[in-house]
């Protein structure tokens, strides 16, 4: 299983290319043939850039919820409606369709944040003005929970 972490700049072309980090292109290709799955987060202005190994895993799960139930139909619409195939080229660039960057303002800059099974996409400036309060809310959770296992 491919872990990604960490947090890169890259910079987007005027056709909406961005180049994966070089680290990562290997593991990439060797996992999926270098084809990945770039869909929109449902909580946040980013995207979320899957393997397609990594993907078919979390597309079975959305199938298997009931088409019946309103809220299930509506996560299923926006993740699967906007998941779109993406290739990484030869230089380790990928292609990011108009919607999905009007999605996350992406423009220039962008920040690439390794999210373990996934990477996160976001635009420079939704990203600073996010961050902030990410932190802030981090300071105030319980960590009698989950969190306090990590011993950070």
């Amino acid at each position: 299983m491919l872990f990604f972490r960490g947090i890169n700049s890259v910079n987007l072309d005027d056709k909406g290319r961005f180049s994966i980090p070089k680290r990562y292109r290997e593991s990439i290709s060797d996992a999926s043939d270098n084809h990945l799955i770039a869909t929109i987060d449902l909580h946040s202005p980013c995207l979320l850039i899957y393997t397609q190994d990594e993907w078919e895993v979390i597309e079975r799960k959305l199938m298997a919820m009931p088409n019946v139930d309103p809220q299930a139909r509506l996560v299923q619409r926006l993740l699967l409606g906007h998941a779109s195939e993406v290739e990484m080229d030869a230089q380790g660039r990928i292609l990011l369709p108009g919607l999905l960057r009007d999605h996350a303002g992406l423009q220039k800059q962008a920040i690439l944040l390794g999210q373990g099974n996934k990477f996160e996409l976001w635009g420079q400036e939704a990203w600073d003005a996010d961050r902030p309060d990410m932190l802030d809310q981090v300071q105030t959770l319980d960590v009698t929970g989950s969190l306090s296992t990590l011993s950070l």
